[in-house]
């Protein structure tokens, strides 16, 4: 789809901070995360729906290993996944570390944003991403 945002990510014609890539899917840190370490599984072909996606398990299966992995790096106490698929016409997982005390203590807000740095972004990324290899 030529308008669509995650599309373009897959291209290569918008960067992103990649935690994970197979020939199916593509995970990379939210550029407006709600926790650090905060990442997005999406399939490499357009569907809209998370429901669409083909092999659905294996799809939350790399999903859970994305979480595991960043749980570890990030020292998270649990992680969340969240699949609403508004905001993107595209399907993703969002992979949402959880923290004591953190924004979202009754529920997941996508309205809370937590601030980082390019540092921290690319570091996290590159810690995530060499473990899934």
């Amino acid at each position: 789809m030529d308008d669509c945002i995650f599309c373009k990510i897959v291209k290569g014609d918008i960067p992103c901070y990649k935690v994970y890539e197979d020939d199916k899917y593509l995970g990379f840190l939210d550029i407006k995360p709600l926790n650090i370490g905060n990442s997005l599984l999406i399939p490499k072909d357009h569907h809209h729906w998370v429901y669409d996606v083909p092999n659905f398990g294996q799809y939350f299966e790399i999903a859970k290993k994305i979480a595991l992995e960043t749980k570890n790096i990030v020292n998270a106490e649990a992680v969340s996944f969240l699949t609403l698929g508004y905001e993107v016409p595209h399907a993703h997982i969002r992979i949402i570390p959880r923290f004591p005390n953190d924004l979202h203590t009754h529920g997941i807000d996508t309205n809370l944003i937590v601030n980082q740095s390019k540092e921290d972004f690319v570091e996290i990324s590159a810690k995530i991403f060499n473990l899934l290899k």
